[in-house]
C-alpha cells in the first residue's frame, strides 16, 4: 500500500509540474521548443509543447529562456511557473522564408552516400547540449532540390565480445532527433531555410543509417551551399513520444560544488577521416547567442575524435538536379 501511495503521489506531482507552451494566436502547441536554464543546461518540450520542471528536479534554476523557430524568445521566472506559457509568432521571420513553387521538370536523381562505421571509438556521443551541422556545396549551376538526408548511426552489440560480427544482436534504443537546414553565412550556418519543425525517431531497426524524406519541403539548394544539422532531444517510448528523462548527471566537486554532466544518448554518430575538407560545425544550444565553431583542433575542443583526425560527421544526401529548359 505504501508503494502504491508513493507512486500515486509521484504521478500527481509530475502532472502538477507539467507546463504547456502554446502559440498565443492559434493556441496550437509549440512542438519541441528549447528551454534553456541560463547556465548552459536545459531541456526540450515534446510534440505537444509540454515539459516538466520542478524546484526539486532543478533547485538552482530561477529563470527559463524559451525559444522556437518562428517565435519571439520568452523569458519566465520559475517561481510559481504557470501551467501554460504563450509564445508570440514572429511574422516578419515567417514572411522572409521563400516559398518555392513546385518544380515540374525533368530531373536526374543523384546521391551522396553516407560514411558508415560501427567502431565505437570513432563515434560522437550525442548530448542534448550540442547541435552538429554539416556543410554541403552546390554541385552544379542547375537548379537542385533536396530530397532525402541520410544520417549514419553506429549500432552497438549486446555482447561486447561479438561487436565485430555483423550478425550480432544489437542494443535497442528509441531516440528522437531534431533536424534543421541553414544557409551558408560566410562559411558558417546562417538563417534557417525552412521553418518546418523536423524531427525523426531512430531505432536499431534502421540499420546503419536513417533516411529522412524532405522532398515535400521544397528546399532548393542555395548557390553557396547549405548546412544540415542534427540535435538529439532524448529517448522516446515505443510510440515515439519524447520521455521526460533527466538530461544530466550530477557530480559533486570539492572546488566547484555540484557539476552537471550532460547524459549521452544512443545511437552513437560515426565520424570519418575520408572527407578532405573540414565540413562539420558544433554549437551549444542552451547558450544564448552562442556561435558556431568548426570541429577542429584550432577551437580548443577536447575530443578523442580529433586526436584520430576524425573531423567530419558523414551525412549522405539524395537530391534532384533539374534539366535546363
Amino acid at each position: 500500500m505504501h508503494k502504491i501511495l508513493f507512486i500515486l503521489l509521484f504521478i500527481g506531482q509530475i502532472t502538477f509540474a507539467q507546463t504547456t507552451i502554446k502559440d498565443n494566436i492559434t493556441s496550437y502547441p509549440v512542438s519541441y521548443a528549447t528551454i534553456s536554464f541560463g547556465n548552459g543546461n536545459g531541456l526540450f518540450a515534446d510534440d505537444e509543447g509540454q515539459f516538466i520542471f520542478t524546484e526539486k528536479l532543478y533547485p538552482d534554476i530561477d529563470s527559463l529562456f524559451i525559444s522556437a523557430l518562428g517565435f519571439k524568445d520568452l523569458n519566465v521566472a520559475t517561481k510559481d511557473l504557470p501551467a501554460q506559457l504563450l509564445m508570440q509568432p514572429e511574422a516578419h521571420l515567417l514572411d522572409a522564408v521563400i516559398i518555392n513553387n513546385k518544380i515540374d521538370r525533368k530531373f536526374k536523381e543523384e546521391k551522396l552516400k553516407p560514411y558508415l562505421d560501427d567502431d565505437y571509438y570513432k563515434c560522437w556521443l550525442p548530448t542534448i547540449e550540442s547541435e552538429i551541422a554539416v556543410y554541403f556545396p552546390k554541385t552544379t549551376s542547375q537548379d537542385q532540390k533536396l530530397s532525402e538526408v541520410l544520417f549514419p548511426i553506429a549500432l552497438e552489440s549486446k555482447d561486447w565480445s561479438k561487436r565485430n560480427k555483423s550478425n550480432s544482436e544489437k542494443k535497442k534504443f528509441s531516440t528522437l532527433f531534431k533536424v534543421k537546414f541553414y544557409d551558408n553565412d560566410n562559411g558558417k550556418p546562417g538563417k534557417v531555410l525552412t521553418y518546418e519543425t523536423t524531427v525523426f525517431r531512430a531505432t536499431e531497426k534502421d540499420g546503419d543509417f536513417h533516411v529522412l524524406n524532405v522532398d515535400d519541403y521544397d528546399i532548393l539548394i542555395p548557390e553557396n551551399g547549405f548546412f544540415v544539422s542534427l540535435q538529439v532531444l532524448g529517448y522516446t517510448n515505443k510510440d515515439g513520444k519524447l520521455l521526460p528523462n533527466k538530461k544530466y548527471k550530477e557530480i559533486v566537486s570539492k572546488s566547484e560544488g555540484i557539476i552537471k554532466i550532460p547524459t549521452s544518448f544512443r545511437p552513437l554518430l560515426p565520424f570519418t577521416d575520408k572527407i578532405e575538407t573540414k565540413n562539420t560545425f558544433v554549437k551549444r544550444v542552451f547558450i544564448s547567442g552562442n556561435n558556431w565553431v568548426k570541429f577542429d583542433n584550432e577551437n580548443q575542443f577536447t575530443s578523442s575524435l580529433l586526436d584520430k583526425n576524425l573531423f567530419n560527421y558523414g551525412i549522405g544526401l539524395t537530391y534532384k538536379t533539374y534539366k535546363d529548359e
